[in-house]
């Protein structure tokens, strides 16, 4: 009775081996079961991290996007106002210089004023006999010669003064608002000035008011 038989002590091994295979495969699944933890926690930081990256390059791009599309407004609208704008300014500014250089040239003569002077004293001079009064002759051949200077600078005064007028008074029917450049009104004063002075030079010279000529008597 107190032995054992080769079938008990079999199954009690059996038994004893299952013990310690379970055991085994507890202990196999604990450790797993951290890994599988880790694992799953570094896959979701990563997918969370790529969710992060989508969404900032996202915005990035909604905001360059939105950048662009400022732009593209900005520059509709500069072309808008150019347009309505209207021109630039660039003819008047250049007439506003003509202007004040005519005023200039009626003051301190041109080549137009000295040659017609000169054709005027030849004139006289062939027309003017030497029998003629010292009166006769001195009109003939140097009071009409400065008589004609005179003529050529009131008439490139009187251009100067009509040129910076007509600068001066652009901007009224040109486009409304619009405002014309300070230098363009600044120059365009001293062309009218300039011709004012000029044309009134030239009247009292040309009728001799103003260096007429020396008396004969």
């Amino acid at each position: 009775m107190g032995t054992k038989t080769a079938d008990e002590t079999g199954a009690a091994t059996g038994a004893e081996a299952t013990t310690d295979e379970e055991k085994v495969s507890v202990t196999k699944s604990t450790d797993d079961a951290p890994q599988s933890a880790t694992e799953t926690g570094t896959e979701s930081e990563a997918a969370a991290d790529a969710d992060t990256d989508l969404d900032a390059e996202n915005v990035e791009n909604a905001a360059d996007a939105e950048d662009l599309e400022d732009s593209e407004d900005d520059a509709d609208l500069a072309g808008d106002l150019a347009e309505a704008e209207g021109p630039s300014g660039v003819g008047q500014g250049a007439a506003a210089v003509v202007s004040a250089a005519l005023g200039l040239v009626s003051l301190t003569g041109g080549w137009i004023g000295t040659v017609a002077a000169a054709r005027e004293t030849l004139v006289g001079q062939l027309q003017t006999s030497s029998s003629a009064s010292v009166a006769k002759q001195v009109k003939e051949v140097y009071g009409d010669a400065w008589a004609t200077t005179a003529l050529w600078a009131g008439l490139f005064a009187l251009a100067a003064l009509l040129t910076g007028v007509v600068v001066l008074a652009r901007p009224a029917f040109g486009a409304p608002g619009r405002q014309q450049a300070p230098w363009i009104k600044s120059v365009a004063w001293a062309g009218v000035a300039l011709g004012v002075i000029g044309l009134l030079l030239a009247v009292l010279k040309y009728s001799d008011a103003l260096l007429g000529l020396p008396s004969t008597s």
